[in-house]
């Protein structure tokens, strides 16, 4: 029921050493519903800025787009910027929400519909839905629910724009955290941590990043994993055939994982193939 007059999205890549240029998936989908697509390196071009002028807009719709909007942009008049984000703010406001909220162990995240303004995701709340977490909750099942819980509430809020019924409300800026991105560094996993926080970590990095750890020198992403309560042993510390790993409380069994240049494969398939001594103490 409403006009896309142009979508914006990060630029093609180079992909096998440069041998083929490769769009995005939102620029592959665009061209085939025939909207004009562009694809800058920055928008602070003035170029840019006075395309978007031309254009005339009512609103501007930002989702995990990547770049953080000049204020010059924001600033042309009649022009409305909204955001999705992931998280009800003002908590997890920036580049990792999802990931930390499963890694702090909340138990609810959500979708806010924000006004934009030049601080990083301060702008006011327009809408927000929740969504539960729970202990198995990993970052791809939350990220497909955001996606479409999203999808509803954006709609929504241009209903409630074009029927002039929008009530925008300020964020409290003493309930703000932060969700900064996740640096490679944390990935690997710490068996002196307790097995309810290695759970959550591995939980909420099983999509591109994954948590991993080392054996014989090759890096392994832990896929899925459950916590095995009463489990006492050195951290880090193979307690059975099972692929049990010492944790500083309880312990975590490994079910699926993936290593270095090989598919996923479950647990008892990776010890087929792997073998690792009961006893042997993962770094």
């Amino acid at each position: 029921k409403h006009k896309i007059l142009e979508v914006y999205t990060k630029p093609p890549t180079k992909k096998n050493r440069g041998l083929k240029i490769q769009n995005s998936s939102i620029h592959d989908f665009t061209n085939k519903l025939n909207i004009p697509v562009r694809h800058p390196i920055s928008l602070k071009d003035d170029i840019e800025i006075e395309h978007i002028k031309k254009l005339n807009p009512n609103i501007v719709i930002v989702v995990a787009y990547g770049k953080i909007l000049p204020e010059a942009l924001l600033k042309l008049d009649k022009i409305l910027f909204i955001n999705i984000h992931a998280s009800l703010l003002p908590k997890w406001r920036g580049a990792a929400p999802i990931q930390r909220a499963i890694m702090n162990k909340d138990h609810e995240s959500g979708i806010s519909i924000m006004k934009i303004v030049p601080k990083l995701d301060s702008g006011p709340v327009l809408l927000q839905s929740k969504i539960k977490i729970f202990q198995k909750t990993t970052y791809n099942e939350i990220a497909e629910k955001m996606s479409k819980l999203g999808g509803k509430l954006i709609l929504d809020a241009l209903k409630l724009i074009e029927d002039k019924k929008a009530i925008f409300v300020d964020q409290n800026e003493s309930e703000a955290s932060y969700a900064k991105k996740i640096e490679k560094s944390e990935c690997k996993i710490n068996w002196n941590k307790n097995a309810g926080d290695v759970i959550a970590k591995i939980n909420a990095l099983n999509s591109n990043l994954g948590s991993w750890f080392e054996l014989n020198g090759t890096r392994v992403k832990i896929i899925e994993a459950k916590e095995i309560k009463n489990q006492k042993g050195k951290p880090g510390t193979l307690m059975d055939k099972n692929f049990t790993i010492a944790c500083s409380t309880n312990a975590v069994q490994i079910l699926k994982l993936k290593k270095e240049g090989k598919q996923q494969m479950r647990a008892e398939e990776f010890l087929r193939g792997n073998k690792i001594k009961i006893g042997h103490i993962f770094n």
